[in-house]
């Protein structure tokens, strides 16, 4: 398995501790439909929160988060829009990304409710 993939899913994993531990209730981890995936679908307090996870193994290089440019954006509200179709009980609903850098210790950055 090569380094980036290996990198990505450690912080697949950091990130599905970190919303347990803030009470998230965990509902998908990689949702797929077609080429669209969703890398954790979540809820807390009524609201239908879809994460988007970038990890590094360091900042060298620049930020986690700047990796979130608006085509991983559109793809993102895209894969949504197909899950609230299947799902449309919900009313409330956030896109946020979690940044995760793999120092030591490990540095979480959490970017609530984005949009364009």
């Amino acid at each position: 398995m090569s380094k980036h993939i290996e990198t990505g899913k450690k912080g697949e994993e950091l990130a599905l501790a970190y919303f347990k531990a803030l009470h998230y209730q965990i509902l998908h981890q990689n949702w797929r439909h077609r080429n669209w995936e969703i890398d954790i679908i979540a809820s807390k307090d009524n609201r239908l929160h879809f994460i988007e996870v970038k990890t590094k193994t360091s900042n060298r290089f620049g930020y986690p988060e700047d990796e979130v440019d608006v085509k991983k954006i559109r793809y993102l509200t895209s894969a949504a829009e197909v899950y609230l179709q299947i799902h449309p009980e919900w009313k409330w609903i956030q896109f946020d990304i979690l940044a995760i850098t793999l120092s030591e210790p490990v540095a979480y950055f959490l970017i609530p409710d984005v949009y364009l």
